[in-house]
């Protein structure tokens, strides 16, 4: 089956700075977006320049990943690449997606009001369909939701599912949704229905992607945290009160969610920052405890790669193309 990928620099808002978008979809045999079963997400880190390693510099660059993410999963996916759209120097800044962050990028905390992350993704991915249909394949989102599926009827419509990854840095966007996500639940429970049924007012304006806050959450069913890390406390979501929500949400809508953390020794084992490697512990154990109360539908993992290699920043990039997220 056919794809388009491009780049695209996608407004935020009006006059505020530009997010560099790399995206993989899949086409319908008439060349136009075909709805997707998932829209798989990867947040970058900070920048790396001139390693003179050509594998790193491959690794580095968005548009090379893109196609990595898209091979990894069923063809009927769409991989989304999204790099941070301030950089401080070298230092990724996602404030626009975390708003409580200092000017490295480093997060203070994680803030779920207002569901700045979640909001911030559907606008994005948003633009990004916008842009491609109209300056690329000449077509309209009306037009693409109606031809995909001229028969579905739309209560019985399944939106594509998410899968969020963040990769070193764009862990801070992994956790702020995270907690958002556990944020949002307990409210949500409240009407299983609608959480369950999206809008048919947001279905008739694009079956692509999630369109609001609501859609991004609940529409997600894997967290990867991609060989994270950060030159302060925050790698990783230690508060058992954030899992416990999320936990107590999937029993009740009765789904599933995967966390996946994928990491190298270059993250582990680094004696400079033991305490990357203690909040991963602490947070695998919160949520493999959380797993037995939730029936399983909470669903924990963790993967080490290159085990007994040389903690390198090779092996930091390798993982991108090793990991694996079936």
């Amino acid at each position: 089956m056919d794809r388009w990928t491009g780049v695209l620099h996608v407004p935020f808002s009006r006059g505020g700075s530009l997010f560099r978008v790399v995206a993989s979809l899949f086409l319908s045999p008439a060349k136009t977006l075909a709805v997707p079963r998932v829209n798989a997400i990867l947040f970058t880190g900070d920048r790396v320049r001139c390693t003179g390693d050509p594998a790193i510099e491959r690794l580095s660059d968005a548009a090379h990943l893109a196609g990595v993410l898209a091979g990894k999963l069923p063809v009927e996916t769409n991989a989304w690449v999204i790099d941070a759209a301030c950089f401080a120097g070298p230092f990724a800044v996602y404030r626009e997606l975390v708003p409580t962050m200092d000017g490295a990028g480093d997060p203070k905390g994680y803030d779920p009001t207002g569901l700045p992350a979640a909001a911030g993704v559907a606008n994005i991915l948003a633009h990004s369909i916008g842009e491609i249909q109209n300056r690329f394949l000449r077509f309209s989102a009306k037009d693409s939701a109606v031809n995909q599926h001229p028969s579905a009827s739309l209560p019985s419509y399944s939106p594509p599912r998410t899968i969020i990854l963040g990769f070193s840095k764009g862990v801070v966007v992994v956790n702020q949704l995270v907690t958002e996500l556990s944020h949002w639940a307990p409210g949500s429970m409240e009407n299983t229905v609608d959480v369950l049924r999206p809008n048919p007012s947001h279905l008739t304006q694009n079956l692509l992607v999630p369109t609001s806050s609501t859609d991004v959450l609940s529409s997600i069913s894997e967290f990867h945290y991609v060989d994270v890390g950060l030159n302060c406390a925050g790698a990783y979501i230690t508060d058992h009160e954030v899992i416990k929500r999320i936990c107590d949400y999937v029993v009740h809508a009765g789904k599933n969610i995967r966390f996946v953390l994928h990491g190298t020794p270059r993250q582990w084992s680094d004696p400079s920052r033991s305490w990357i490697r203690k909040e991963k512990d602490i947070m695998l154990q919160v949520l493999r405890d959380e797993a037995q109360r939730s029936e399983l539908r909470l669903v924990p993992s963790e993967k080490l790669y290159f085990e007994g290699r040389p903690r390198s920043l090779l092996m930091h990039f390798e993982i991108l193309e090793a990991m694996d997220i079936s």
